[in-house]
């Protein structure tokens, strides 16, 4: 409530160094908006967004669809089922990849490869912003993680914690199960 996934979106979109040309990829999707939210901020931008759109949520490929449209940008969104443990798309193919709040719902997977499977859909000089839960009981050792995409040429690479008031304060986090709210970004 009270427009906090709108501005979540908003600070997520901002650490992104990005023209807004090319094509983006939302990983996880869901009812579209943060899909949308990337198509109404950099206009000339193609935007995909993708999700494995389980039984437990309300969401669908229509339901992104006819969000898209109510807010004007369907040409230049597409929606389609996939999954993040295996993105169904070359390597290198997009400018820009971003998620939030979506790994740590991925039962059983190794969320550092997850991380590094949304990578390599990443064009060589894109960028990106991953924010998610990453606990170190779900993540492991971020801090080794960012450390090994600096050694394969990641420049720019920053965990940011995203419970610091930028969005919500420690407290808020605490009450709305959103410890551990971190912002992975950089540059490939």
């Amino acid at each position: 409530g009270g427009g906090i996934m709108e501005q979540v979106h908003r600070v997520v979109l901002s650490h992104l160094d990005y023209d807004g040309e090319g094509k983006i990829l939302e990983v996880g999707c869901g009812s579209g908006a943060l899909t949308i939210r990337s198509a109404l901020t950099w206009p000339k931008a193609k935007v995909i967004g993708v999700d494995y759109w389980g039984a437990v949520y309300n969401y669908s490929k229509a339901l992104c669809e006819k969000n898209a449209a109510s807010e004007g940008v369907a040409s230049r969104c597409v929606f389609q089922h996939g999954d993040a443990k295996q993105l169904d798309f070359p390597d290198e193919s997009f400018d820009v990849v971003i998620s939030n709040y979506v790994y740590h719902n991925i039962t059983g997977a190794d969320k550092q490869a997850l991380l590094l499977e949304t990578l390599r859909v990443l064009k060589k000089g894109g960028t990106y912003a991953i924010h998610d839960l990453m606990s170190p009981r779900r993540y492991g050792d971020m801090q080794a993680f960012v450390q090994k995409l600096r050694e394969m040429g990641y420049e720019r690479v920053e965990l940011i914690d995203t419970t610091d008031g930028s969005f919500m304060t420690p407290k808020e986090a605490k009450r709305l199960m959103l410890r551990g709210s971190t912002l992975l970004v950089g540059r490939k």
